[in-house]
């Protein structure tokens, strides 16, 4: 189903009295995602041998997140047959500080490898840099830090960016206004891909799309659907929102299934399958994207392995095996790709299970 925008339903009431014309209010940073944090170092030797029993941390940006705890089973099964040990840390908030308190608990705890989604892409560097002095290999997934080793990245930022406006562009037959409710102030991930779909906006086929405003609902489910409600309040005639958090994007559509605005406003973004759809089903959303967070946390977790071993440095052109994911190579210096991502809709968000 497309939607229309909401402005032509609302044009004869007294929400069409009010046009909303604010400007974007995103945060762009430059892409930390793309920067390979330290950058290389040494020589890889591609035939070096894992050893069993390393002790690898993965480090969410919260616990109790749905999309975090898939990541992390993910990784807990790539290092189950690396024969290594796997630990969860991490505190039920995602801030930056939360995060420092248990870099330090994985590094006193004689950590191998530190796979972390930054919540701020510098505050947790001393606490990491001291973690890789005393023996860590640092992986950033998700959301980068600037002093990682590797970056697993889930996509490149340019088509998570063009996705998500490709997206709300099919549900808005190619016209409207839309919002885009976002994780943290801070998150890399999220502002690097609110910039790229700025970006991507300014090209002639989405002339007749406009952002106008970019809130943020700090990954926490209440706080996000206070923040679709206070977008609604804020922009009466707005037509969509893109939420590229698996938290917002569902926060966002369980607000919109309940409210008056069903079937004439769009929700799209970043969610997972089994939380997005009853929404899918019931008409609140047409299509939403992802990557597959079991992957993403498996690759994350070979990619710390291979790189304690020396397998790899994180040089452009190194390749390694990553189990039942087969072979990857860095493309560029730092950073390693898990690849596009997959959009679901009414016709396939049965068929995937997670």
């Amino acid at each position: 189903m497309t939607h229309r925008p909401r402005h032509l339903f609302l044009a004869a009431s007294a929400f069409a009295a009010v046009l909303m014309t604010a400007a974007c209010g995103g945060t762009t940073i430059d892409d930390a995602q793309d920067a390979g944090g330290t950058g290389p170092t040494g020589t890889a030797d591609p035939d070096a041998e894992i050893p069993e029993g390393l002790k690898i941390d993965f480090l969410p940006k919260q616990l109790n997140n749905p999309f975090f705890d898939i990541v992390n089973t993910g990784g807990t099964e790539a290092v189950d047959e690396l024969g290594g040990e796997a630990t969860e840390r991490g505190g039920t908030e995602a801030t930056a500080d939360s995060q420092v308190e248990y870099i330090n608990a994985a590094s006193q705890a004689g950590s191998d490898v530190i796979v972390i989604a930054a919540n701020d892409p510098d505050a947790v560097c001393p606490a990491l840099n001291e973690a890789r002095d005393n023996g860590a290999a640092i992986v950033g997934y998700d959301s980068n830090a600037n002093c990682t080793d590797v970056f697993v990245n889930q996509s490149t930022t340019e088509l998570v960016g063009r996705t998500l406006v490709e997206m709300i562009s099919e549900d808005l037959g190619g016209e409207g206004t839309f919002a885009v409710l976002s994780a943290t102030p801070n998150a890399t991930n999220q502002n690097a891909w609110i910039a790229a779909m700025e970006e991507v906006l300014t090209e002639d086929e989405y002339a007749d799309l406009e952002l106008v405003d970019v809130v943020y609902g700090n990954d926490d489910d209440l706080q996000s659907f206070q923040e679709m409600q206070g977008l609604i309040q804020a922009h009466p005639d707005l037509d969509g929102v893109v939420s590229p958090t698996t938290v917002g994007v569902a926060a966002a559509a369980r607000y919109i299934s309940d409210s008056e605005y069903k079937g004439d406003f769009a929700v799209t973004g970043l969610g997972t399958p089994n939380q997005m759809s009853e929404f899918v089903h019931d008409g609140t959303v047409d299509r939403f994207a992802l990557w597959n967070p079991l992957d993403l946390g498996y690759l994350a977790g070979y990619t710390g392995a291979a790189l304690k071993a020396g397998q790899i440095t994180g040089a452009a052109g190194e390749t390694f095996t990553a189990g039942r994911l087969g072979e990857y190579t860095f493309e560029t210096d730092g950073e390693i790709v898990l690849g596009p991502p997959q959009v679901f809709d009414a016709d396939n968000v049965d068929d995937f299970d997670f």
